[in-house]
């Protein structure tokens, strides 16, 4: 990820509502949820919701398709890996063991699920 888009990716999460909605929309990928849905979720205004979802678009951190009547929003994962990357790409002046308490914390959260048998 080149620092310009990191800046851009960045500067749309600095946003209390923004920040709150790509975190709601992480939580319901990979099915994604119609921008209303999202505006009644969080207590804001369509409009002012439609003006969030347009910045963080711009910043590719969600994409939008539209289902029949419905623009459904999803949050672009590859991106937020390429932004978390290019944060700690450098951690720690290459000292895995520095980094072994980041990535333990990360760990249990991105386990896929164990298939029963």
């Amino acid at each position: 990820m080149e620092q310009e888009n990191a800046i851009l990716a960045l500067a749309a999460l600095a946003q209390s509502t923004r920040l709150d909605t790509f975190r709601l929309l992480i939580r319901h990928e990979p099915e994604g949820m119609p921008a209303g849905e999202i505006a009644r979720a969080l207590a804001v205004p369509q409009n002012t919701m439609s003006a969030h979802l347009n910045i963080l678009a711009r910043a590719g951190l969600v994409s939008s398709e539209r289902r029949s009547r419905l623009i459904v929003y999803r949050a672009d994962t590859s991106r937020l890996r390429d932004l978390m990357l290019f944060l700690i790409k450098d951690c720690c002046g290459g000292d895995a063991n520095l980094c072994a308490p980041l990535i333990a914390e990360l760990n249990p959260c991105c386990l896929p699920e164990k298939v029963s048998s």
